[in-house]
């Protein structure tokens, strides 16, 4: 398997300098490649593409030594790569039909990662190994830098990122060929309901709790929010609420990943097979404004929904879930979501009455009752199972 590792760095006041140094220097040449392809094919229709603006990066550097020849080669190729992947994004939208949204140039808060594609090539990871108690990463033009490595590595590690969030920074090591951990078989299926009041519903009744993150911060966002308008543009007092602003949701971000990460681990202890919903999390939390010709009703009833459907973190919590339930070897099974909360688990009878209110369901066919999160994970288990039996039929 191929996983993520990430740690926290503990750079000296020089070396933080130079990470955001070599970021800005990095954002610089990601906006001079966007430019250089937007000019040429705007002035004489020529297409530039990776090969030729990599070819270009010895010159670049030959230069500017002071600048961009002080970091990695390498480095700087995935910069470009990365250009290039927001390009080849770009025109699949457009085959398919989507908004296609163009490549845009990166301002200073937009641009926070560099990724060395190679362990060795401007970059090492443990780099001082005679000294064991203590773990660095050796960045080129920045030196061994501290990381706080609070779990060990596994695999091989291929590639090294450095990211900031704030004020802080981050080193991600992308390992391949990380061991599985499997856990002994418990010979329990289940299916689960996502929803709002509770984060999870399986169809053994347990409920597992929606921490709200956002909403548990909603006061001290909306005073920062509310110090922030108040600033001046370009001032340094608007700069630090900025990071103040910024420092809150990046709190709200990683309470949201930690409970998403105890949830996931508590069904794949339990259970064998998990069954979930296969759900358009985009679609469902679209605006209900509409046009101005056809503008739409309950507006402001969706936007509560779709912001506590944000807050309880669907997405964050089946990509948590699928990793989870593979290093595990549990079998994860997304069936189609149609008419779940609908249907009775009795008698199958289908009808929007059978949801009297959102908590409850009574079956308006053979009268059986149920709360209705409990019902409809026990709709998803049934036809989880026999979506996999039709599989291994065939």
């Amino acid at each position: 398997m191929r996983r993520s590792f990430k740690f926290p760095l503990r750079p000296t006041v020089k070396q933080t300098v130079a990470l955001a140094a070599c970021l800005e220097e990095h954002r610089q040449l990601y906006n001079a490649a966007l430019e250089h392809r937007r000019t040429a094919y705007a002035r004489a229709g020529v297409t530039i593409r990776y090969g030729e603006q990599s070819g270009e990066l010895k010159h670049i550097r030959a230069d500017d030594p002071d600048g961009q020849a002080r970091w990695s080669f390498s480095s700087q190729q995935a910069t470009l790569r990365r250009l290039d992947k927001a390009y080849a994004a770009f025109f699949k939208r457009v085959r398919e039909g989507r908004t296609p949204g163009f490549p845009r140039f990166k301002g200073r808060g937009w641009f926070d990662t560099v990724e060395w594609p190679k362990d060795g090539d401007g970059c090492r990871w443990d780099s001082q190994p005679e000294r064991p108690t203590t773990t660095y990463v050796r960045l080129q033009g920045i030196g061994h830098v501290r990381v706080h490595q609070h779990r060990p590595v596994r695999g091989t590690v291929k590639t090294i990122s450095v990211k900031r969030e704030g004020s802080r920074w981050y080193v991600i090591l992308s390992c391949e060929g990380v061991p599985a951990q499997p856990l002994p078989a418990t010979g329990v299926v289940a299916g689960i309901d996502m929803g709002v009041a509770s984060l999870v519903t399986t169809s053994d009744g347990e409920h597992l709790a929606n921490p709200r993150s956002m909403s548990a911060s909603a006061g001290r966002l909306a005073a920062a929010q509310q110090a922030l308008a108040r600033k001046k543009r370009g001032s340094e007092r608007r700069r630090k609420a900025v990071a103040q602003m910024a420092a809150l949701h990046a709190k709200v971000r990683r309470q949201r990943w930690d409970g998403a990460h105890k949830a996931a681990l508590t069904l794949v202890r339990d259970y064998d097979v998990i069954v979930h919903e296969d759900l358009p999390i985009t679609n469902m939390t679209r605006s209900a404004a509409g046009t101005l010709e056809q503008p739409g009703r309950m507006v402001a009833a969706k936007s509560g929904l779709n912001r506590s459907i944000l807050d309880a973190g669907w997405g964050v919590f089946l990509t948590v879930l699928a990793h989870k339930a593979e290093s595990a070897g549990r079998e994860l099974i997304a069936v189609n979501p149609a008419n779940t909360s609908r249907t009775c688990a009795r008698c199958g009878h289908c009808a929007r009455e059978n949801r009297p209110t959102q908590a409850e369901f009574a079956c308006t066919a053979c009268g059986h009752t149920a709360h209705a999160d409990v019902n409809a994970a026990t709709n998803i288990l049934r036809a989880g199972l026999a979506l996999r039996q039709a599989v291994e039929a065939a």
